[in-house]
């Protein structure tokens, strides 16, 4: 060992795969059914869930040139996000004109979801590469509610992070995605949630990989022609079900 090492220890701690805890998972689960709401328990499921998908992530976007780029820039997505002077330079119809209503319509901020993940996962925060990849993805998914068209209602919201599970193989993402199209057809069995589920991880396994995109550039787009040049196909089965009845679910328990 060197003098270093001895000194310094901890900064020497070989990082390990989080374990998976899927007993954790479910009594979050359990208590977001209750209160979709409830993001906390999101983290909570994830941090569960995880393993070393959030490292195979990271070791792809080092891959490929654009990811690269990212990588060594090391922005933190947040921070533009929250900026409404950075926002307001996108026109209607662009990508970031249509994050922007999005957010506005709903109150949302990255900074807001930033907190939620905060409390649960304080390690999150940590200046490591794969920490600032895993704020990424965090960061991300309200841009991936726009690109692919789903709203935010419980069915929206599993389809949602059924894509996400198809673009990054995180089994957390998984979990809540099949977990909630169950609880849906439970309350109610006329809407096609396991399908309209499966088919958002098959559009997410089928899309260009999203995690590695410069996104200011993608704001510039307009939101069609990003969709078209990514290859994300139409949720057809989520956009058949009649907004009254998805924003009638109360995913409950």
């Amino acid at each position: 060992m060197t003098m270093d090492a001895a000194v310094y220890p901890d900064e020497f701690e070989v990082l390990k795969p989080r374990r998976m805890r899927p007993v954790t998972a479910f009594r979050a689960f359990q208590r977001l059914i209750r209160d979709k709401e409830d993001t906390a328990q999101v983290f909570e499921i994830m941090r569960a869930l995880t393993g070393n998908s959030d490292a195979v992530g990271y070791d792809r976007l080092l891959k490929t040139a654009e990811g690269g780029r990212q990588a060594f820039l090391r922005d933190e997505l947040a921070l533009k996000l929250d900026d409404p002077e950075w926002l307001g330079r996108f026109g209607p119809g662009t990508v970031g004109g249509e994050y922007r209503a999005f957010r506005e319509a709903r109150g949302f901020t990255a900074e807001g979801l930033a907190e939620a993940g905060r409390d649960v996962s304080p390690e999150m925060e940590a200046q490591h590469p794969v920490m600032w990849y895993t704020r990424r993805l965090r960061d991300i998914h309200d841009i991936w509610h726009v690109l692919t068209g789903y709203e935010t209602d419980a069915l929206g919201e599993a389809c949602v992070v059924g894509f996400s599970y198809g673009q990054t193989n995180s089994l957390g993402f998984g979990f809540i995605g099949w977990g909630a199209a169950r609880e849906i057809q439970r309350e109610n069995r006329s809407i096609p949630a396991r399908r309209a589920v499966w088919q958002a991880w098959r559009n997410g396994r089928k899309a260009h990989w999203l995690p590695g995109l410069d996104y200011e550039a993608l704001f510039a787009e307009p939101l069609e022609t990003a969709r078209a040049r990514l290859g994300i196909r139409p949720a057809t089965i989520y956009a058949a079900v009649p907004a009254v009845d998805r924003n009638a679910l109360k995913l409950r328990a």
